[in-house]
């Protein structure tokens, strides 16, 4: 078990509850601002907990997620968001100064989310357009970053995109997919999980995130046969149904599983360590308890 690298847990939910702060538009982003060192002492108890590598506060710092107006996916019913978009470099910056915390104490993967929104393939630009506004992002957070982490990628014309960016700095490019609840089979775009191999393959490591624990080892299974390390951090959501995608609506929208605390998650993840997962933890709705459950069961 020694071999197993051991991830942080989720960082929006966390950050709402030692925030105070009712989740809205960009809130992770907004409490950075709001309440300086409160990420970095998320990141520190992550570390104590004993996580390895932890993830930086930057998934959501996007230039079309930053735009203001009503057509921002972000906005919601009704809802002009404020023009964030020339904080864009500064935003970053803090983000990367609030892993700082636990430079030395673990290695520190550069979060990229995906463009347009969270699960949702139809709204991933044109490939040369996705390149260039990942590779900016990619780029940004490269030079104090160990490695670049993109998250939550719904489908294989992202992932290309992803790794096109990434291969433009000298860092580690790990990609992240989001997988069908109801299916783990496939991704979130409904393409098969095995296609996406072609893709996963060429880079450093290949995981599965920000989908439910149960749909995880039907990804995992053709994962593995990338040939690169692999591994999976679930979310402890209530079901991302098709509905819900359809309907536009945003994480706040969604609420936590109750079965779902610290040793029910790590019965899941040792599942999947024993389907030969080396990287493991955990995403929205899993905080610093569930990843000392995870680091417990491993003798840690």
């Amino acid at each position: 078990m020694s071999s197993v690298t051991i991830l942080d847990g989720g960082m929006g939910q966390e950050l709402i509850r030692r925030s105070g702060q009712p989740a809205q538009a960009l809130w992770s982003t907004q409490v950075m601002i709001d309440h300086p060192g409160l990420v970095g002492e998320l990141h520190s108890d992550y570390v104590d907990a004993g996580a390895e590598v932890i993830t930086t506060n930057s998934y959501a710092i996007h230039r079309d997620r930053l735009r203001g107006g009503a057509s921002n996916h972000y906005a919601g019913e009704g809802i002009d968001l404020p023009d964030r978009e020339a904080e864009f470099e500064a935003l970053l910056g803090r983000a990367m100064d609030e892993a700082e915390a636990v430079r030395g104490r673990a290695q520190i993967a550069g979060s990229i989310g995906p463009l347009g929104a969270s699960y949702r393939a139809d709204l991933n630009p044109p490939h040369a357009e996705a390149v260039a506004l990942y590779a900016e992002v990619a780029k940004a957070l490269a030079p104090r970053a160990d490695i670049l982490l993109f998250e939550t990628i719904a489908s294989i014309d992202a992932a290309r995109a992803c790794l096109e960016a990434g291969r433009q700095t000298l860092r580690p490019v790990w990609l992240s997919f989001t997988i069908d609840d109801e299916d783990g089979t496939r991704l979130r775009s409904g393409e098969p999980v095995a296609d996406a191999v072609a893709v996963a393959k060429d880079a450093d490591a290949v995981l599965a995130n920000c989908s439910a624990p149960e749909a995880m080892p039907a990804a995992l299974d053709p994962l593995a046969r990338a040939g690169v390390p692999f591994g999976a951090y679930a979310n402890a959501f209530t079901q991302i149904t098709k509905a819900f995608l359809d309907g536009g609506t945003t994480a706040s929208d969604l609420s936590a599983r109750r079965d779902m605390g610290p040793a029910a998650y790590a019965d899941h993840v040792m599942r999947w360590i024993d389907m030969g997962a080396t990287i493991v933890g955990g995403c929205c709705e899993t905080g610093p308890d569930h990843i000392a459950a995870i680091a417990g069961r491993l003798g840690r």
